[in-house]
């Protein structure tokens, strides 16, 4: 039986089912992918996060600024912190923020930048390997084609944050 758009060459339902079920076995296989990383570098996924969060921001962010980036209490977020904090050697530190005395910072330090940048290396790794079997057109194809699905996707649909 055909789908409800479907009339002679209409195939926009059976498009977009076919996309929907690749972009969930893409986000379903890197979700795995990442989290085979994460394992092997001693992290959970809440702690790259974290790193990924202080490696975008000079090394250096409120507590509060990270938790509300990543929709986690401020409670939830210590609790992360402080995890990271007890590891040997420790890949972030907190300080009171000087400005603000009630407010804590938390510091990537050189250990954590390190094991961030190892983890985001070993995935660069895996994809390169993967993009250097495709001729270099084919990959910029891809590329072009992932951004203007997003494009239009998020000019579309824009998330709507509370």
């Amino acid at each position: 039986m055909p789908l409800a758009n479907e009339s002679g060459g209409d195939t926009l339902d059976r498009d977009a089912a076919e996309l929907w079920s690749a972009l969930f076995d893409i986000v379903s296989d890197g979700e795995k992918r990442l989290a085979s990383h994460f394992e092997a570098h001693q992290l959970t996924p809440p702690q790259f996060y974290v790193l990924k969060t202080l490696s975008e921001n000079d090394g250096a962010c409120r507590i509060g600024d990270i938790a509300q980036a990543h929709h986690l209490t401020r409670a939830t977020m210590t609790g992360l912190v402080k995890r990271l904090e007890a590891m040997a050697p420790p890949l972030v530190q907190r300080q009171r923020n000087p400005a603000d005395g009630r407010s804590v910072d938390v510091l990537l330090t050189d250990a954590g930048a390190e094991r961030f940048l190892a983890v985001q290396r070993g995935l660069m790794a895996q994809l390169r390997a993967a993009l250097a079997l495709l001729p270099a057109e084919e990959r910029r194809d891809i590329i072009s084609k992932v951004r203007l699905y997003f494009s239009v996707f998020s000019q579309q649909f824009p998330i709507e944050r509370a």
